[in-house]
């Protein structure tokens, strides 16, 4: 089980410019993808779709990503430096466009890789510093962050879903919202909980220890200090 307490409690882009769609919001999106990911990948292949990629490089939106993905902050002067960092941590960074026509504008596309674990997680920043996942690791979602949100992947069983909020009720945890997406019936799915408040690490516990749970993410707050 991997815990994060620090980024998307974040009320209004305390940030660095220039934007804070194609800035503020793509540290998000590169924060949300580390955390997801569950630690510091080796290698990473950014794709920018729509107005990101048009503009990418005069609003400084794979500086963003990048210094998200390093788990920079918003307002961090240490995003300028996002290239030189990676070089020094290791984590090599491959930026591309694409042409491909999106629902939304400001799209990115990021594969991650650590030795032989890879994992995709696609973001939109819908303006003013927020955003919205799409995508993770191959399953269709939205994640806007703005609540407490637990993944959790699973194989795909009857009862599992409500074994989960059976824990999550008894520790009094009001379900804001609720998907489930599934590659296949009875292979790897993903439930999606978002919750009115934070989430005890009983409950947490309860769900890793539930069979046939393989691993659950909680974002809450997931900010690192510049």
């Amino acid at each position: 089980m991997t815990i994060f307490r620090s980024l998307f409690d974040v009320i209004g882009p305390v940030m660095v410019g220039p934007s804070s769609s194609h800035t503020a919001g793509a540290v998000r999106i590169g924060l949300a993808a580390r955390s997801i990911f569950g630690q510091q990948p080796d290698q990473v292949d950014i794709t920018l779709y729509g107005s990101f990629a048009h503009t990418y490089q005069g609003h400084g939106t794979d500086l963003a990503l990048i210094a998200g993905l390093l788990g920079y902050s918003l307002e961090s002067t240490e995003i300028k430096k996002a290239y030189r960092l990676a070089e020094q941590e290791g984590m090599k960074v491959t930026v591309t466009t694409s042409d491909e026509i999106v629902e939304h504008p400001n799209t990115a596309s990021v594969l991650m890789k650590k030795g032989e674990r890879s994992m995709r997680v696609t973001g939109i920043s819908t303006g003013g510093g927020l955003i919205d996942l799409i995508e993770i690791d191959g399953f269709d979602v939205h994640v806007t962050c703005e609540e407490p949100v637990i993944l959790v992947f699973h194989r795909d069983r009857p009862g599992l879903i409500a074994r989960v909020t059976h824990i999550l009720a008894d520790e009094k945890v009001n379900v804001s919202q609720m998907e489930v997406s599934r590659k296949a019936r009875g292979e790897t799915a993903l439930m999606l909980i978002a919750t009115d408040g934070e989430i005890p690490e009983r409950a947490l516990r309860g769900i890793e220890l539930i069979d046939d749970v393989k691993s659950i993410v909680f974002l809450s707050a997931l900010k690192r200090e510049p």
